[in-house]
């Protein structure tokens, strides 16, 4: 699909693509392929290039103008685990147009980044500007999820959470390398400024531009080692709370096993013969409570050896 804008008043409106100066391709299919082929002088391999998601950002100097691959923050995918990947986009600027590329998703040019517009160049630069403040929100969400999964992680014996949480750290690995690359792009893009035409507006633009993606470059670090380096520690925990659960149980079952027997001697005739000429009105709530009271004892005994055993292994 292909829209064509036109910049009337700061503002982009919808043209025909005749007198189009912003086209934006969305998904693009043959024909518009091949329009993108004879009459921006692209390769074939540029387009490929485009296409593939794991394509290392870099800028290519066409006959007609400047083409841009450049590394887009994908639509987060909500299944099992919550994944937040990266995919490719191409910007060519030339012939007095700009052109955006969209294999996937689509540029939402009634945000709030593309006002006050003026020309093909302030376009490009903007859907650079919009790209790094997608990425600097994915973080913030990133950074959410992670607080939530903490806390689930916690009360947690299972690796559902854990699975979700190696989710986001994989997840942060991939923005910081594209957030990486995609910082040597700008850097490239600063030393063309005089060649490329930018005005001083614009460059003073490009270097605020510069300077916010290089905030989200160590945003996406700091996050990431956190991440990576509280995984083990909360794997830990998971493994602690399955350890308690595994002691809680082992007490119960020490308590009841002297209580069993002596049940199973109750439930015989042998108490009955030894609790002759008592009332068994008497005789076996007198059970019942001897054999609360031998429960207590027991599972008293056994957590003060258990805390006398921790205490020893800390001195």
């Amino acid at each position: 699909m292909i829209s064509a804008y036109r910049i009337q008043d700061g503002q982009l409106v919808l043209s025909e693509i005749s007198e189009a100066t912003i086209l934006v391709y969305s998904q693009p299919i043959g024909i518009e392929k091949d329009q993108l082929l004879s009459e921006f002088s692209l390769d074939p391999l540029d387009l490929e290039a485009i296409n593939d998601p794991d394509e290392i950002p870099r800028i290519e100097i066409l006959e007609d103008g400047l083409l841009i691959i450049w590394n887009w923050p994908d639509n987060v995918s909500c299944g099992d685990t919550v994944q937040f990947e990266v995919s490719t986009i191409g910007l060519f600027l030339g012939r007095g147009k700009a052109v955006a590329i969209m294999p996937r998703g689509q540029l939402p040019i009634t945000g709030r980044e593309f006002k006050r517009l003026a020309s093909a160049e302030d376009f490009i630069l903007r859907v650079v500007l919009y790209t790094v403040h997608q990425y600097q929100g994915h973080l913030k969400a990133i950074k959410m999820k992670s607080a939530e999964l903490e806390s689930k992680v916690v009360t947690s014996m299972e690796n559902k959470y854990l699975l979700q949480m190696f989710a986001l750290g994989e997840s942060l690995v991939y923005y910081h390398n594209a957030l990486e690359a995609n910082s040597t792009i700008l850097t490239k893009l600063r030393g063309m400024a005089k060649r490329m035409g930018l005005t001083e507006e614009q460059i003073d633009f490009l270097d605020d531009v510069i300077i916010e993606n290089q905030q989200a470059v160590k945003q996406a670090s700091i996050y990431s080692t956190v991440l990576s380096g509280l995984m083990d520690a909360r794997g830990t925990i998971i493994n602690n709370n399955m350890n308690v659960l595994l002691k809680n149980l082992t007490i119960i079952n020490v308590v009841f096993l002297p209580l069993t027997f002596f049940a199973s001697i109750g439930g015989m005739s042998e108490y009955s013969m030894m609790t002759q000429g008592i009332d068994w009105r008497i005789a076996y709530p007198a059970f019942i409570l001897a054999m609360t009271v031998l429960g207590l004892l027991t599972w008293w005994w056994v957590i003060k050896m258990i805390d006398r055993s921790q205490k020893e292994r800390i001195c």
